[in-house]
């Protein structure tokens, strides 16, 4: 792991610290900076979503800001497994559109470019647009959009597939902005802490439960939801590690854990589950800003 300070005015005790999965000019980080905009921040990008939740957990930072879903890709399962076996939080969201762009160093120009670089799905999401304008060059597999920016910039003809924030990053020249087949690409971060988020009035909690074998079970378990008009948002199921076809539930709900009427689901809930695991309550995306947590004991 790598830390970084973005810059700004720097003081001898940083305020808030986060972690995300890096390296430096990931859209994972550029979620960590739409959460924490105009906050005093310093920053730790990590080499896989394991280190955030241990940095999380063991009190190093006070946020841990990772990709959970994506709306083409689907779920990120390792993040799902990791929430389950934490005993760590989720205090907020960002929902990022995933705007892709040719990037390359400076006086690289289209028709020089004979190899791109990048993820396999971001290659992936912008097939239309390089069988169109780069039909003859070599596609080639990165760790990530971000790496894929830095590989390139030392290298001639040349180019990647990355984030605005790469191409600031590593002092790259965007070619083309917006090179994604699909305009409706959005990633889903989840921002994890100590503690949830206070009520704002437009908040989601997410839990995750298990349920016996037997007959509506899994129906029984979300009429407590329903007879109480509490709108579910989402559900997906996970196998457990501990037997074979057993599944554990991870579930969004509208509204805050300390609501009454949510409150009284929880009560009831755990009479038909077998595991029942409150992972936390948080603003909804694009909602109200949560004010970050203090350094406190960290």
């Amino acid at each position: 792991m790598q830390s970084h300070r973005r810059s700004g005015t720097k003081t001898h005790k940083e305020r808030i610290k986060a972690a995300f999965l890096g390296p430096k000019g990931t859209f994972c980080e550029q979620a960590a900076l739409t959460f924490l905009k105009d906050s005093n921040v310093s920053f730790i990008d990590c080499k896989s979503i394991n280190d955030i939740f241990i940095l999380v957990e063991g009190g190093k930072v006070n946020y841990g800001i990772i990709p959970v879903e994506n709306s083409t890709e689907g779920s990120v399962n390792i993040a799902l497994d990791l929430l389950l076996e934490s005993n760590i939080s989720i205090s907020g969201e960002v929902e990022e559109r995933i705007t892709h762009n040719l990037i390359a160093a400076p006086k690289t120009e289209l028709k020089d470019i004979k190899i791109i670089y990048s993820h396999p799905q971001a290659i992936a999401q912008c097939r239309d647009f390089l069988e169109k304008n780069l039909p003859n060059v070599q596609a080639r597999d990165a760790s990530s959009t971000a790496a894929a920016v830095n590989v390139a910039k030392d290298m001639e003809n040349t180019a990647a597939i990355g984030s605005k924030l790469a191409a600031e990053v590593y002092d790259m020249n965007i070619l083309k902005e917006k090179i994604e087949d699909n305009p409706n690409n959005f990633t889903r971060f989840l921002v994890l802490a100590k503690r949830d988020a206070d009520p704002t009035g437009n908040d989601k909690t997410s839990i995750i439960f298990s349920v016996q074998h037997f007959p509506g079970a899994l129906h029984k378990a979300l009429g407590v939801f329903a007879g109480r008009g509490i709108n579910l948002t989402k559900i997906e199921s996970r196998p457990t590690k501990d037997k074979p076809w057993e599944y554990i539930f991870f579930c969004d709900f509208e509204g805050h854990r300390t609501d009454k009427k949510l409150h009284e689901a929880f009560m009831e809930l755990r009479n038909t589950t077998i595991v029942l695991k409150i992972l936390g309550s948080y603003p909804r995306s694009h909602s109200k800003k949560v004010k970050p947590i203090e350094t406190g004991t960290i």
